[in-house]
């Protein structure tokens, strides 16, 4: 919002539609709404005889109101005063939207004065809005999908001096590519026409292809765009030659074939048999969009899209890119114009236009653009991903408090909880450290009129409490040097940042992440609600505000899940919401976010679903047994960050993040693709969470895939591939699996701060398999940039079993960071099933004790749990310069 907002939060201002719109012959034109008679809004009809409208507004001297439910009923508003109307008939002709780029009916509005701001919004006769464009473009534009019937366009003058506009709406004619014309090339670069239409391939490093198509034949890049970081170098050894029905372009690994009648490509591996890609039909365009349509294959799957609320699995589906904040399910306000194919490719589309990708029968992608920018990745899904990402931007590497929770609330004249300042944040952080549940970091103001004061000291406060300080910013990145030096160590964008197309968004994280930076050591922490491809290498996408049920609980698992997909490591949404309070439903959410890295309670704002009263959401204010079920998790969440950390780092060089569809890490079982493995995902390759999203106390339709799984509560182990029904969940039980073969590292229990954690000792938790396994550590200082110049260290763990034998060698802890430990103690909770007879050290057996409390007290020895199955091993503190080993046998 650009309006100062007290009270209650205000809804977010949508994104921008952004749509090249070209000139149009104005083959009708309706009556100006200044002229309407009678309350009934001017209109016009699209059909096969008309195939353009425009109409004019009347002037409006100052802006009036900020949103479309307060526009009055067109008879209480006969000469559009307050908003402007237009009734818009489709009757469009036969076949018109079976393969059309635009896949739909154009509008658009354009202003005088484009400094001004009118806000666009369409809606059926039914009264459901169908399609909008809110943000700051001139043109505003969207488009009303398969248009046909009535439908009612509503123009709000949000920002406007002495102002008016001209609407437009068109019915989009297509046309194919003809016969190829000429082609030719060398070094990696083809160029290729059929008619006016100009083609390029370049084939550049790491399988990675770019094909660009013009119409015009004039190639563009988006203006002002910075979304490819890394560009690959042209791979120069290529050859050409001539097939007949084709030519074919042979790369190091695949063979693009350009069909010559029509022109049509094909991508296909180095054999030049196997098809990656086919194109179904040639390219198809209008004034304002191009598509290519694909064959699919028998059992192709698509996944990416960025965060597709609700789905991360797209066959038989239409896949959204653009943004229409519509937080809930179905929404699309993180999106990508990326996907990827289980035959073995990835497409990128450089592009700042929203588009469609129907990946029904015949695959047709299209943009709203005249103009075809794609990169093709060849390989698997995670090959795939990391080579998107070398392209756009590896996920960054954050903070080590960024691991832990963050709370967020407006302090500083809050109309909803009476009168506050921003120091009684402090407070708020003292209820965290009282209840002993971590707190990594703290929002203290909204930007929508809820500013701040007392900064330097609020942030030393939070500092106290082992958090840091975090600002809200709707328009304020100017001032970020200035709050960094007084100890703002997060950043939280709005979607007013998305501005003149999307780019604006993904330049303003860029800016608040060196904002960070460029002014004190730490590492760029931001979130932002709305982006764009690119966004992963700055932040942490935030599915943005939703009010709570159960479905919010569900339709999130396969979105942030999903979201991976397109190298997103770090999504997310409110703990228990923003709007709507729940106990039972806010426990519920918080013990499955706590397996996501980065999670955020947002308070100030919800209201009881039962008594309608105000209430906060900090995860003790709902007293017991709630209070005591959110400390296990957060507490749960804050021993596991030293596996989340090295998930991180893996991100960085993969592009691959800590929260995945099980489809990901078992691609060959198709059961990752059904109804049930929906609803579940992998925190890394050894967490396997099947969260409760419904009022109950037992879990169905869990499925375990391949392998030897243990439940984290019991000790149980199932053979996958298996579904579990009827698994006992009350209130406090997650349902919660890890992988045979796993070695998870941890921090002590009871830690509840990265900053005041025992460096003195780490754990390992390990579930023993025949074989060996091994995992890698990676440690750093945790919020310095000295990682990015080699300063962190990395310490191997093997563990080899036999029968009812394991030997668990720890490496030595290899490199040096400021902070490093000399040495530690270690503590190995082995899952063994039976109680070994001998436990060594080094050579040297160790004390067993009857109990865990005996083992406690003496601090070196082991202890077996027969009701768990667990044996836990404590060492002295030993170097960390030195490996050892140790035996159960």
């Amino acid at each position: 919002m650009r309006t100062p907002w007290h009270g209650s939060h205000p809804p977010r201002r949508p994104a921008v539609a952004v749509l090249s719109v070209l000139a149009l012959a104005l083959t009708a034109l309706a009556v100006p709404a200044a002229h309407a008679e009678g309350g009934t809004p001017p209109g016009g009809t699209l059909d096969s005889g008309t195939k353009s409208l425009t109409w004019q507004s009347p002037v409006y001297e100052k802006g009036t109101v900020d949103s479309p439910d307060k526009c009055p009923q067109p008879a209480q508003d006969p000469d559009g005063a307050v908003c402007a109307r237009f009734d818009l008939t489709v009757k469009p002709p036969a076949g018109q939207w079976d393969d059309n780029p635009e896949g739909g009916v154009p509008v658009s509005v354009q202003w005088a004065t484009p400094t001004d701001d009118f806000d666009l919004y369409v809606y059926d006769d039914a009264g459901k809005q169908v399609a909008s464009s809110a943000g700051t473009a001139d043109p505003e534009a969207t488009v009303i999908p398969k248009a046909s019937g009535t439908y009612h366009v509503v123009v709000v003058p949000y920002d406007v001096h002495h102002n008016s506009f001209t609407g437009t709406a068109y019915l989009p004619e297509p046309t194919d590519a003809g016969n190829l014309t000429s082609f030719g090339g060398k070094g990696g670069t083809y160029d290729i026409a059929a008619g006016t239409l100009k083609a390029r391939v370049d084939f550049l490093a790491d399988d990675t292809m770019r094909l660009r198509a013009a119409p015009d034949g004039t190639f563009t890049d988006p203006p002002g765009s910075r979304m490819i970081q890394s560009r690959p170098e042209p791979q120069r050894n290529t050859n050409s030659f001539d097939a007949g029905a084709y030519y074919g372009i042979r790369s190091k690994d695949v063979v693009l074939r350009v069909y010559k009648k029509p022109l049509r490509f094909a991508l296909y591996k180095g054999d030049n048999r196997t098809v990656i890609w086919s194109e179904a039909d040639p390219l198809r365009w209008t004034s304002g969009g191009m598509r290519q349509s694909l064959t699919r294959g028998v059992d192709e799957q698509f996944f990416g899209g960025g965060e597709q609320n609700g789905s991360f699995s797209h066959r038989d589906q239409v896949m959204n890119v653009g943004n229409n904040t519509n937080w809930n399910e179905g929404g699309w306000n993180n999106s990508q114009p990326f996907y990827i194919s289980s035959a073995g490719y990835g497409v990128f589309r450089n592009t700042f236009t929203p588009g469609a990708y129907d990946f029904g029968p015949r695959v047709r992608t299209g943009q709203q653009e005249r103009r075809l920018d794609a990169y093709y990745f060849t390989g698997d899904v995670k090959s795939v991903i990391g080579k998107y990402t070398s392209l756009v931007g590896k996920p960054f590497m954050p903070p080590v408090y960024g691991l832990e929770p963050g709370d967020s609330d407006c302090y500083l004249h809050n109309a909803n909880r009476g009168e506050r300042h921003t120091l009684d944040a402090l407070k708020v952080a003292d209820g965290y450290t009282r209840n002993q549940m971590p707190l990594g970091w703290m929002l203290v103001n909204d930007g929508y009129g809820c500013g701040y004061e007392n900064l330097a000291e609020t942030g030393k406060g939070l500092q106290a409490h082992d958090a840091q300080l975090g600002l809200w910013t709707q328009d304020g990145l100017d001032k970020l040097a200035e709050q960094v030096k007084a100890g703002q160590r997060v950043a939280k964008l709005d979607v007013a940042w998305v501005g003149n197309g999307y780019g604006f968004a993904l330049n303003a994280c860029d800016q608040a992440k060196a904002g960070i930076e460029d002014n004190s050591d730490a590492r760029g922490f931001v979130w932002l609600p709305v982006s764009w491809s690119g966004a992963q290498r700055c932040g942490v996408l935030w599915s943005g505000d939703q009010k709570l049920s159960w479905d919010y609980l569900r339709w999130q698992i396969p979105t942030y899940a999903g979201a991976t997909l397109s190298g997103i490591a770090y999504n997310t949404g409110d703990v228990g919401s923003i709007f709507g309070h729940d106990p039972k439903m806010y426990t519920r959410d918080l013990q499955w976010k706590a397996f996501l890295p980065a999670i955020m309670t947002m308070d100030g704002w919800a209201k009881d679903l039962t008594t309608g009263k105000a209430a906060d959401q900090q995860p003790w204010l709902d007293g017991e047994p709630y209070a005591s079920i959110n400390r296990k998790y957060l507490q749960l969440k804050e021993r596991l960050i030293p596996y989340m950390y090295g998930l991180s780092k893996d991100a960085t060089k993969t592009g691959v993040g800590a929260v995945r569809p099980l489809s990901l890490e078992y691609p060959d079982d198709p059961n990752t693709l059904g109804a049930n493995a929906k609803y579940e995902f992998l925190a890394g390759p050894d967490f396997l969470v099947a969260p409760v999203y419904s009022d109950t106390g037992v879990r169905n339709g869990i499925y375990l895939p391949k392998g030897t799984w243990t439940d984290y509560w019991t000790g149980r182990t199932y053979q996958g591939p298996t579904t579990i029904d009827g698994y006992a969940a009350p209130l406090d039980t997650l349902p919660l699996f890890v992988k045979g073969g796993s070695i998870v590292p941890m921090w002590p229990k009871g830690t509840t701060s990265w900053q005041s954690r025992d460096k003195g000792e780490l754990d390992y938790d390990i579930y023993p398999q025949p074989g060996s396994s091994s995992y890698t550590l990676y440690e750093d200082d945790g919020v310095t940039r000295q990682f990015a110049k080699g300063a962190s260290a990395t310490q191997r763990v093997r563990v080899t079993s036999a029968g009812r034998a394991s030997v668990i060698d720890v490496g030595a802890a290899v490199g040096s960071y400021q902070g490093k430990p000399a040495s530690r103690a270690y503590r190995f909770t082995v899952h063994t099933k039976a109680a070994p007879g001998i436990v060594a050290l080094g050579g040297t057996r160790l004390q067993r004790y009857g109990s865990a409390a005996g083992l406690a007290a003496a601090g070196t020895g082991w202890f077996f749990d027969p009701a768990t199955g667990v044996t836990e091993v404590k060492t002295p503190s030993r170097s960390t310069a030195h490996g050892f080993a140790v035996e159960i046998a």
